[in-house]
């Protein structure tokens, strides 16, 4: 029988930013009906569900991660690819009470079931959004984390890991965004007085899910500059949950841009400025990227190439072949001009990612910190040297930019920042990256076939997640898979598992796979999705 779950995403604005709120009535209201599905999950779920009673604040007791009592399972023995499960957006929410907000769990005892179930059917962790408009709402500084701490307690009790990713963006502009999470309302105030910390593009539009990586190293926070701000709210999350690293939080996946993504917001379908295939623009157009432009035209050489982007890249929806500067043959792109546009472009990004990733590293190696065994190594003289690396991993999230892959230009990965044509290794640099500050990647797209998007799109998912596991496996780099879209047919399953596995003996090149996501569609095809899981857990597809 099929298990429901009714933790799915709300459609109503968070209260994280704009003034407004849930209401204790209907919290209560939101609870009473967790004890409604608690009943129907109970009748309709015909596995034995068992939650231990645990104490919530001898769990949260920093120095006791060795006793935190986690429930776990017999091995099966055989060796498979562990499968980790998104959570709603909106696991964790802000309401009113007694004229304060408070950070709660969304439907507390649903979820709570629904992780038990998860355990049961083979899932080895779930991947959750710490909200930076959630958690530091109050003001620069000020953090709340209760309703984590008690999030990564029934997570602990049901027996699963976390990767927590931290989530420097706004939720409600993507697709499959179902509820609205602004960024912090002092970030949202700052940006009210100065436009030019969000990323723009060539018609002046203002883009407010994230901030612009220009400012990164500008002091726009009352003398603290954004990567600054990302630092400190990263150092705050560890010194929380330190205790918990290894044994529960696995990974600490830091966004980088949309989505939580490494890239730039060219592909804005939330607001309908982009429709699929089109190329996407470049978001280059707010005061400190166009200074930094400049800059790098001079040093060229050719200060006439520091004024703006480039003219003749089209629009959001436009055809590669429609544009001369991404056209095939001839195009822009592949002149003096485009190489140095491209690389000034594509390396924005990725000194955005050294920036941040070397703090985040930093951070997790900090005095104090735990820490794993990572390799025994013998050395010359006869000695053993044990070298260790942070319990709690490190990683980021990477887009999988599919569509116009079989063009030669690779128009759609150029506008998001991936300098990756039919003659470049745009990844090769990311990796190289990744490696040096012992990160791992989570890609998406891995259900996708090339057979099921339109021609004139000239996608690939299949050859770009090849080149992305070819460029991971040559550096070292421990690569996760994400699906883009939620699907429960037989071709995704079969997708996602072939991505996993390979075809050859070459098993197991994904580390792990994160399923998008738990909710009602989940539940409602468990019997599929089930399947999937007993799939993922042998090597045998």
């Amino acid at each position: 029988s099929s298990l429901r779950c009714s933790s799915s995403s709300s459609s109503s604005v968070s209260p994280a930013c704009n003034g407004s709120s849930s209401s204790a009535d209907e919290l209560i209201n939101m609870q009473s009906s967790d004890e409604e599905d608690i009943h129907r999950l109970l009748l309709e779920n015909k596995q034995r569900i068992s939650i231990p009673d645990i104490d919530d604040e001898f769990f949260a007791e920093p120095g006791y991660a060795e006793e935190v009592p986690v429930r776990s399972t017999p091995d099966a023995g055989c060796p498979g690819c562990p499968v980790y499960v998104m959570l709603p957006l909106d696991t964790v929410w802000v309401v009113e009470r007694d004229g304060r907000s408070m950070s709660v769990l969304k439907k507390e005892r649903s979820l709570e079931i629904a992780l038990h179930t998860l355990k049961q059917a083979g899932v080895e962790g779930v991947m959750v959004d710490v909200w930076w408009g959630i958690v530091e709402r109050a003001g620069p500084g000020t953090y709340d984390f209760s309703a984590y701490k008690r999030l990564f307690y029934k997570v602990a009790a049901a027996g699963l890991k976390v990767q927590a990713v931290m989530s420097f963006h706004a939720a409600g502009g993507n697709v499959g965004d179902t509820c609205k999470i602004p960024l912090p309302r002092w970030v949202l105030e700052i940006g009210e007085q100065n436009k030019e910390i969000y990323y723009t593009d060539k018609s002046g539009y203002r883009n407010r899910e994230c901030l612009s990586l220009g400012c990164d190293e500008v002091p726009i926070f009352w003398g603290r500059t954004p990567v600054q701000v990302y630092t400190d709210f990263i150092d705050a999350f560890c010194d929380k949950f330190q205790h918990l690293f290894g044994s529960v939080l696995t990974e600490i996946t830091v966004g980088l841009g949309p989505a939580g993504e490494l890239r730039y917001p060219s592909y804005p379908e939330g607001d309908g400025r982009w429709r699929f295939p089109g190329v996407g623009e470049f978001q280059c157009y707010d005061k400190y990227m166009l200074d930094d432009l400049k800059r790098a035209a001079q040093e060229a050489g050719h200060p006439e190439w520091g004024l703006s982007g480039p003219h003749d890249a089209g629009h959001y929806n436009s055809s590669s072949w429609e544009t001369s500067f991404f056209t095939s043959q001839g195009g822009s792109w592949s002149t003096p001009y485009g190489h140095f546009f491209l690389s000034w472009y594509s390396g924005m990004l990725i000194r955005h990612t050294e920036r941040i990733l070397t703090a985040a590293h930093a951070v997790l190696n900090k005095r104090g910190r735990p820490r794993s065994l990572r390799v025994i190594k013998e050395a010359t003289d006869g000695h053993m040297v044990y070298e260790f690396q942070p319990a709690c991993h490190l990683g980021i999230k990477l887009a999988g930019v599919h569509w116009w892959f079989k063009s030669r230009a690779h128009a759609a990965e150029l506008s998001a920042g991936y300098y990756n044509t039919r003659d470049r290794d745009g990844y090769k640099p990311i990796m190289e990256l990744l490696q040096r500050l012992q990160s791992r990647l989570s890609f998406t797209c891995v259900e996708m076939r090339d057979c099921e998007h339109p021609p004139e799109g000239r996608c690939s998912p299949q050859a770009l997640l090849q080149q992305v596991i070819d460029r991971a496996e040559e550096h070292g780099v421990p690569l996760a898979g994400e699906n883009a879209l939620q699907r429960y047919d037989d071709y995704a399953f079969d997708r996602i598992t072939e991505s996993a596995f390979g075809r050859n003996a070459r098993a197991g090149r994904l580390e792990k796979v994160t399923f998008l996501r738990m909710g009602d569609l989940m539940f409602d095809n468990w019997d599929a999705f089930s399947r999937f899981l007993n799939r993922m857990r042998c090597t045998h597809t």
